[in-house]
């Protein structure tokens, strides 16, 4: 079917399972306290570069940057009926048809409990098999033809409306390449125990390698497209966890992806189930694994709010500040030579709307830099 106005939807299945007697009960889900805001130039977050108000930073430049209070969107991201508008497609994904993931889910209203004896390692009792469908939606520009191998960006969370009005522009002013956007939605739930945080915050190639094997191959069939096997013509991107997992795919998978788009990213304390290979999660990434590793050939542009989120669950661990978290990815990016963009936005939530709407054009064009605009060819 094909679609041009969408709704963004997240499917939630919960179910109940017994607690082992063996553990402690699980807690029930915590309440969000406000953020606190954060000052970007506090002592020990990363140099940047403030900006006027309503400036965006240039989008060939790596370095870090601080956004103004005021978001306003970029022409970019609105409707344009006078430009080439893409076509917008959608179908439906089954957790029977899955080899990667069957389907789990969190009971309503329950958590889990740290660990006594390692407060950094949650206890879930709640989670079992659980069914759910996902739908996958694809965006094709106008602009590609028939036979053309294309570059291409997968997205978390979708589908992404957005971002499919964006690349219309973008694309229409030779500001980044014709690309297929793909946009995944989540198997239900958020964090620990649940589908969607098995999916984003596992520390694994598994995800990659789901839609590298149950999900590029429909696209191109249903639709009669060629996406590239270029891993620098291959985009990831998401928000919150599904930011979170872009980085776990390009990082796992350096020979599919080499770009990386992200919003609040989830750099957090938040894998499960545990695993003592990275036993902190996708804190991991900044404590040890990108200081420790070659630079792999990665370009990524990041996001966080000064209101991000801040430790809102039952673990006192210090590895649950969204915004430290970010912090401390631009530093070890910086230090270990990376291609980055770090954007510091003031006035900003979680995963705001309206940085999205302000910085996404910029991000995209920051992205695809030193790829050819051209580079889709039969």
């Amino acid at each position: 079917m094909r679609f041009r106005h969408l709704f963004s939807a997240v499917i939630l299945f919960f179910a109940c399972s017994a607690a082992s007697s063996q553990t402690p009960a699980p807690t029930a889900a915590p309440n969000r306290s406000i953020p606190p805001t954060r000052d970007p130039h506090a002592p020990g977050y990363v140099p940047a570069t403030e900006l006027a108000d309503g400036a965006l930073p240039p989008a060939d430049k790596d370095g870090n940057f601080i956004l103004g209070p005021t978001h306003s969107p970029a022409p970019e991201t609105l409707p344009n009926p006078d430009i080439p508008h893409g076509d917008i497609f959608q179908f439906i994904l089954n957790s029977a048809d899955s080899r990667f993931y069957p389907g789990i889910a969190r009971t309503p209203g329950t958590f889990g409990t740290p660990d006594p004896r390692d407060p950094a390692k949650l206890i879930v009792t709640t989670s079992h098999p659980a069914p759910y469908t996902r739908r996958v939606t694809v965006y094709v520009p106008k602009q590609y033809r028939a036979g053309m191998v294309a570059p291409f960006l997968v997205g978390a969370d979708g589908p992404d409306l957005l971002l499919f009005t964006t690349l219309d522009s973008l694309i229409a002013e030779h500001r980044v390449p014709v690309m297929i956007a793909i946009s995944i939605s989540n198997g239900g739930g958020d964090a620990q125990g649940s589908e969607r945080g098995l999916e984003y915050d596992t520390m694994s190639g598994r995800y990659a390698e789901f839609v590298e094997q149950e999900v590029l191959p429909q696209v191109e069939l249903r639709y009669h497209v060629k996406l590239t096997r270029d891993p620098e013509g291959r985009a990831t991107m998401g928000g919150s966890s599904g930011g979170s997992c872009a980085l776990i795919m390009a990082w796992y998978h350096p020979e599919l992806y080499h770009r990386v788009l992200t919003y609040s990213g989830t750099y957090i304390n938040q894998q499960w189930p545990y695993d003592p290979k990275t036993p902190h999660g996708a804190w991991e990434f900044h404590e040890r694994l990108i200081p420790s590793s070659p630079r792999k050939p990665l370009r990524l542009w990041l996001e966080v709010g000064d209101r991000d989120l801040y430790n809102p669950n039952a673990m006192r661990d210090s590895m649950h500040d969204w915004v430290l978290a970010n912090e401390n990815m631009a530093r070890v990016l910086k230090a270990s030579g990376y291609h980055y963009q770090f954007v510091f936005a003031r006035n900003a939530g979680h995963v705001d709307r309206a940085v999205r709407e302000q910085t996404l054009p910029e991000a995209l064009e920051y992205l695809w830099k030193g790829y050819p605009v051209s580079a889709a060819k039969h």
